[in-house]
């Protein structure tokens, strides 16, 4: 269910509708997809606000932020995430926004 707006997962929380209120009634968090457990992770390693430089991320929670990206990515667009490891980031950009340009 949409409510008001929708970007990413940074900046909007998202839910499992199907486990939603069976948490809630556990006393539990609703199943999210957020970058929260990720975003602790940095505050219990490091200042965030002061560190210049700050410590590499886990790869296994990179590897999870990933996950849950790309299971909302598919649950709100009802496509299979694909990837394309072959063409440079910079044209695949440029080639994504090619089909909105008027």
């Amino acid at each position: 269910m949409l409510i008001d707006e929708i970007h990413t997962p940074d900046s909007s929380r998202y839910w499992q509708a199907d486990s939603y209120q069976q948490r809630i009634d556990a006393g539990q968090e609703p199943q999210n997809f957020d970058k929260e457990f990720l975003r602790l992770w940095f505050k219990e390693h490091s200042d965030p606000y002061k560190d210049k430089v700050l410590p590499p991320a886990p790869t296994h929670m990179v590897a999870e932020l990933s996950s849950r990206y790309i299971q909302i990515y598919e649950q709100i667009t009802g496509k299979k995430f694909e990837t394309d490891l072959e063409t440079p980031i910079a044209e695949r950009i440029e080639n994504n926004l090619k089909q909105y340009q008027v």
